[in-house]
C-alpha cells in the first residue's frame, strides 16, 4: 500500500498519531475531525496514500464507491437522522488543508460553527 511519511493522514493510518475512530477496514480509516465544524464531523480517508481528488484513477472507483456509502450509515450510527453534508477539497484554490484524499462528512443541529 502505498504511504507518504510526511502525510499526518497516513502517519494516523499507521498508528503514529492518534485519532478517535468510527469505522475502520483494510482500506478505509474514519475518524472524528479535530476542529469540527458541525455537531458530528467525521473524516473518511482511504489507507491508501492518493494525494487528491486530481490523482484518482478508474482503479479507484470501488474505493471511492465505498467511502461515499459509507456515510449514511455512519451518520445514523452516530446519531445522525435529519440530514447530512459531504464535501471534499481539492488542490490549492479548492482550500485542500491536508495533501491526503478525504471526505468531510458532517451533521446534527444547526447553526453549525462553519458550513
Amino acid at each position: 500500500m502505498k504511504r507518504d511519511p510526511g502525510c499526518i493522514f497516513c502517519r494516523i493510518v499507521a498508528g503514529e498519531i492518534p485519532s478517535r475512530k468510527a469505522y475502520e477496514d483494510d482500506e478505509i480509516l474514519v475518524f472524528h475531525d479535530i476542529e469540527p465544524w458541525a455537531p458530528v464531523h467525521v473524516l473518511v480517508i482511504p489507507k491508501e496514500h492518493i494525494a487528491t481528488f486530481y490523482d484518482v484513477s478508474e482503479a479507484h472507483t470501488a474505493l471511492l464507491g465505498r467511502m461515499l456509502a459509507l456515510a449514511p450509515r455512519l451518520m445514523k450510527g452516530l446519531g445522525v437522522t435529519n440530514g447530512f453534508r459531504t464535501l471534499v477539497n481539492t488542490g490549492v484554490d479548492g482550500r485542500q488543508e491536508v495533501q491526503h484524499l478525504h471526505v468531510h462528512v458532517m451533521g446534527g443541529p444547526r447553526p453549525w460553527a462553519k458550513g
